[in-house]
């Protein structure tokens, strides 16, 4: 049974960014005696004190921070110590300009924001991990110390820098992956449009072009940039565990928003998986986007605990519209994330800002003070989660499992694709929606996934897989054989690692699995739609759109044909026995409501028959040691009803097989372990 993921707090982790150096210090006792009666556990610090703990090259100014710890520990409030590194002082940025990061179209960026750095800058990771090493070698033994935290959201605002340093340093990269350049031409085809390469020094960043610069170039140069954040990480992080000072270490991950890291490659490199989530607000269903993010973090974290170290108590300031969020929609999404597997709900932050640019984001203290909603609402909610401590270290129980991969997304969102309407983000919540809403939920795993992993779910669905690393397919053919049921949509498969297109039709190396091969694409226009038959045959089945292709099996089933379309009785939906497993393909864009009915039929023929629950009615079940605990939150404006015995941990009521879960509300039951 995995362990709490923060071993020096005893209770879930509550609490949020707290900068005390935005106020006066007689505002420093009144907010620790807020952060008693509100139940906070833990804050993190110094995310953004850069100028405050190094105001000139060398010269190091720590004791504040540390009677600020000093206070918090008087208090017996945790603290998770941030290295400051994702914001360099002015100071710093005069004196290296060439740690300024660039666009592709060669522009220098400025400072007066934050992130404004060049990952590959030897001067900016230089003074980063000396400043780590010095926190760690100040502070590092302090008794409020629970948690390391290095930087902040790498790669969220500039994610690649296309300046000379990063290309000399791309250079390296690809002399360390490829090994000679026979190979990288090679890798990148280079035959085509004259590009063969003859020495190191003639490749250059991937710049603004004529015509779209190859694109096995352009996804080396993406998988280079995911690499040089996270070896900003690691140099931060050395610097800090030579200290010795035996406390995690972690950076906040933003695993749905940021499409610029392969967290595949970064999660293995932090002591505890940690995520940041912020609504989209004007979202119909906003509480979707939220599980999908948890579920990710969750899966990145090996299907364990992980902690979410940021979210908002209400509107954010950086939206088109930045909708307040309703009454008791602050508590369901804080325990939302806790259901999936989360050891705290930590927000951004703890003070309202009164200036800079996020002076309008809500806090847990906001500008209207104690005598607010939003306060009472933050107070509530912290005795809820003091209430929640026993299920820390407990699993989240999930039933399917969903394939997420940062390299196939950016691959897939080059140019010259065969349409512009085709993205990862959007068939991942909609293939994510369609599953919610079936009440399964999902374990996240990556592509290449070693097969005892996949082996756990009777469902494995693929949302967008354009590309296949070599190995992957035959793993997911063994899935198959093994008795899985896989679900792979159109565009599959399409290349390898590389961006190559494999010997053969389509869908290269995924043809075996499913039955069948691809003779050509027919993208639709905008706004074209094709009808599939229904289960009689007859045109009333589904609708897609965007894409239609001509299917030819060999050896799957058709289940569904297009109607109408460039590919008119041809199939569109098929099914492939294989083993003792079963391959599902699917030929067009179905929407949500497709999409539902498809995987309906799949995990029914997977042994996994309809809930009976409520459309909104969010239910997940964590697994202790001696106890389980069911997770119900009612996203709808109506009582919902679901089966559990056992007590609610946030009132103390018994429940005896029927709950009834309160508008807008929630109740978590502790139950006896299933079997």
């Amino acid at each position: 049974m995995p362990q709490a993921v923060v071993p020096r707090l005893d209770r879930l982790a509550f609490g949020g960014d707290y900068n005390p150096e935005q106020w006066p210090e007689e505002v420093h006792e009144e907010d620790v005696r807020l952060m008693v009666e509100a139940g906070v556990s833990m804050v993190t610090v110094g995310v953004f004190s850069w100028a405050l703990l190094e105001p000139q090259e060398g010269r190091y100014e720590t004791a504040w921070l540390r009677r600020v710890m000093d206070r918090l520990h008087g208090a017996g409030i945790r603290v998770d110590l941030a290295t400051p590194s994702a914001s360099p002082p002015p100071w710093f940025s005069a004196a290296h300009p060439e740690s300024l990061p660039m666009t592709r179209e060669g522009v220098r960026l400025g400072v007066g924001a934050r992130e404004h750095y060049c990952a590959s800058s030897p001067d900016y990771r230089r003074a980063a991990q000396a400043l780590a090493s010095h926190l760690a070698g100040e502070l590092g033994d302090h008794p409020a110390l629970a948690l390391w935290h290095i930087g902040n959201e790498f790669g969220a605002q500039v994610g690649r820098c296309w300046c000379p340093v990063s290309e000399r340093a791309f250079r390296v990269w690809l002399q360390a992956r490829y090994g000679d350049l026979d190979a990288l031409n090679r890798a990148w085809g280079t035959a085509f449009w004259s590009q063969r390469y003859g020495e190191w020094e003639e490749i250059t960043a991937p710049r603004v072009a004529p015509m779209p610069v190859n694109p096995s170039q352009q996804l080396d140069f993406l998988r280079f940039a995911s690499d040089e954040h996270l070896a900003c990480f690691t140099g931060e992080r050395d610097a800090v565990r030579a200290h010795g000072t035996g406390v995690p270490i972690t950076t906040n991950f933003m695993a749905t928003t940021c499409a610029n890291l392969d967290y595949w490659r970064w999660a293995p490199e932090v002591d505890v998986v940690t995520n940041d989530h912020y609504l989209t607000a004007e979202d119909e269903r906003p509480h979707l986007g939220l599980a999908m993010s948890a579920d990710v973090t969750r899966g990145l974290a090996g299907g364990g605990p992980w902690l979410l170290l940021e979210h908002s108590t209400s509107a954010v300031n950086w939206q088109p519209r930045n909708v307040a969020k309703r009454p008791g929609e602050m508590r369901r999404n804080a325990l939302a994330h806790v259901a999936r597997g989360s050891e705290g709900a930590m927000y951004f932050q703890w003070r309202a800002s009164r200036a800079g640019a996020e002076k309008f984001h809500s806090a847990m203290v906001p500008h209207a003070g104690t005598d607010s909603a939003l306060w009472r609402d933050v107070v509530a909610l912290g005795a809820d989660l003091g209430r929640l401590a026993e299920v820390r270290g407990s699993v989240v129980q999930d039933e399917v499992a969903m394939v997420w991969d940062w390299p196939s997304r950016w691959a897939l969102e080059l140019e010259f694709r065969p349409t512009v309407d085709l993205g990862f983000e959007e068939r991942a919540a909609a293939t994510y929606e369609a599953l919610h809403d079936l009440h399964r939920t999902v374990a996240v795993v990556p592509v290449d996934a070693e097969l005892e992993r996949l082996a756990r779910y009777p469902v494995l669905v693929l949302p967008q897989a354009y590309l296949v690393p070599d190995g992957a397919a035959a793993v997911l053919a063994a899935y198959v054989e093994q008795g899985g049921h896989l679900v792979v949509p159109f565009f599959s498969g399409i290349v390898d690692a590389t961006d190559t297109v494999p010997d053969g039709p389509y869908p290269g190396q995924l043809r075996e699995v499913l039955g069948l091969d691809v003779e050509e694409w027919h993208p639709l226009r905008a706004g074209q739609r094709v009808a599939l038959s229904g289960d009689d045959g007859g045109a009333d089945g589904p609708v897609g759109d965007v894409w239609s292709e001509r299917v030819r099996p060999r050896g799957a089933q058709v289940l569904r044909t297009f109607a109408d379309g460039p590919d008119a009785g041809h199939p569109a939906v098929t099914r492939h026995s294989r083993g003792a497993g079963t391959a599902w393909y699917v030929a067009t864009r179905l929407p949500v409501a497709g999409l539902r009915d498809l995987l309906a039929e799949v995990l029914d023929a997977a042994g996994l028959p309809a809930s009976g629950l409520a459309r909104d009615l969010e239910v997940v079940r964590r697994r202790g040691e001696d106890a389980d605990y069911v997770f119900a939150l009612n996203h709808s404006g109506v009582p919902a009803a679901l089966g559990a015995t056992g007590t609610d941990l946030l009132t103390g009521r018994e429940h005896a097989g029927a709950v009834e879960v309160p508008a807008g509300g929630a109740v978590v039951v502790r139950e006896a372990c299933r079997a």
